[in-house]
């Protein structure tokens, strides 16, 4: 595998005494180096977002060093090519500048003058690199806001940590209670990374019985066993290239276990009836309530498998751990089954908004999402028990009553701010910096167009 680190350069030339001694150079000078004797073959192999520079010949048999860079233009407008030409080539070349070569070397050339130019083009390749990594992680940062709700401290330092793990080829484990969200987590680490336009697969290890849970994840050939008609594709294997998600996994009966710890070990699998090997490329992400050490101790679990599975772990808060993000959860939730019944959102009065901050949420997000929708139907309310104690109780009422004021007024007053300025009797910095505490935007409270 090639290491990011090192600084990377593909040639590409039909004639191996020249690719050869080029490598072999460029090797001493510190590159890490891939050679091709066809176009066809580095086109074939080269990799979205390479990190490095190509250096190839012009006049190649097949496609040709001007083909090849229409093709890298094609696919990646800002992978420099750097093109060797004869000396009849150069009008050739200047043409092949204007059409987005990096650069040309006219032979024979200076090796002084190409490591110049690959320098060059190395440093420019990992500016443009560098910014599409911020983009994209600023992208998803936008996006994991608006999936997963909450300004509390908890919430943002999760949003970060899906940002940092979602990239890395790494299995993780989410662990949460019931209702706190762990496959919106999944759902979220797969979305921001590499894998994204690869499957995501779902599968709750409680829901299927044992003894159909062998070839529901491994799948199986035909007359594999009684009631087996056709080849089937199990759910590994289905994932390849993607994620898949296992929920519940302290579920998962211990024979499968070790039959999974062998799948992750070995990145290949067997159907049921099957002696073929099939090569997988699968991220697992699990989730779990119990702690899966503390399952292996008493016997329940593979204490192998659930290091594997464990390589990074995210923690998910129970909801009445951040109260201050339930009136912005409790308005999803409620806004959403308004619209889908064409009705307009219900005002949150503030004694229903006291009883929801005092509740202790048992049934976490999907508990409040049935009472915003309960709420937003228009339906009897169910009765929410106070919690004998609140953790962190009055600053966190403050703050989500402070929120919940705050997104009343500029839903009454459509984004207006100077009304709500108005209304609230808060100067425009105040309302600027509470407003930036509580993550609301005004755009979401503009009418609609």
């Amino acid at each position: 595998m090639l290491n990011p680190a090192v600084e990377q350069v593909i040639i590409i030339d039909d004639e191996a005494s020249i690719r050869d001694a080029m490598c072999q150079w460029l090797s001493l000078s510190g590159f890490q180096v891939t050679a091709f004797g066809r176009a066809e073959d580095c086109l074939a192999n080269l990799a979205a977002d390479f990190p490095g520079v190509l250096l190839s010949d012009v006049r190649m048999p097949g496609i040709d060093g001007l083909q090849l860079l229409a093709q890298i233009q094609a696919r990646d407008h800002q992978l420099p090519l750097i093109l060797l030409t004869g000396h009849g080539d150069v009008p050739m070349a200047v043409q092949a500048m204007q059409g987005g070569a990096y650069d040309f070397l006219e032979k024979p050339f200076s090796p002084e003058a190409l490591l110049s130019s690959l320098r060059r083009a190395l440093d420019k390749r990992a500016l443009v690199l560098e910014n599409r990594r911020l983009q994209a992680r600023a992208s998803h940062q936008d996006r994991l806001q608006a999936d997963l709700l909450g300004t509390s401290p908890g919430m943002r330092q999760l949003r970060r940590q899906i940002l940092d793990l979602a990239g890395l080829p790494v299995n993780v484990l989410v662990r949460g209670d019931t209702g706190s969200g762990k496959e919106r987590v999944a759902r979220c680490l797969h979305d921001c990374g590499p894998r994204a336009d690869k499957p995501f697969v779902a599968l709750n290890c409680a829901a299927i019985p044992e003894a159909l849970f062998e070839a529901e994840l491994f799948g199986h050939e035909s007359g594999a066993f009684t009631g087996a008609q056709g080849r089937r594709v199990g759910k590994l294997e289905y994932a390849n290239g993607g994620t898949l998600f296992l929920d519940e996994v302290e579920s998962l009966p211990l024979a499968q276990q070790a039959k999974l710890l062998r799948v992750i070990q070995e990145q290949t699998l067997e159907r049921l009836g099957s002696n073929q090997s099939i090569a997988i490329d699968v991220r697992i992400i699990a989730a779990t309530k119990p702690d899966l050490l503390e399952e292996a101790r008493a016997g329940r679990f593979r204490e192998d498998l659930a290091y594997r599975l464990n390589v990074a772990e995210l923690k998910l808060a129970p909801l009445r751990e951040r109260r201050e993000d339930i009136p912005q959860l409790f308005e999803h939730f409620a806004q959403h089954s308004a619209r889908r019944v064409g009705r307009e959102p219900l005002p949150l009065s503030a004694a229903r908004l006291g009883q929801l901050l005092s509740h202790d949420w048992p049934g976490n997000v999907r508990e409040l999402a049935n009472a915003a929708e309960r709420h937003a139907l228009g339906l009897e309310a169910p009765a929410l028990e106070s919690a004998d104690s609140l953790s962190g109780s009055l600053a966190a009422q403050q703050e989500a009553f402070e929120a919940q004021c705050l997104r009343a007024a500029l839903r009454r007053h459509k984004g207006d701010i100077k009304a709500v300025m108005a209304d609230l009797q808060l100067p425009r910095r105040t309302l600027n910096e509470k407003m930036q505490r509580h993550g609301l935007l005004r755009d979401a409270f503009l009418p609609d167009l």
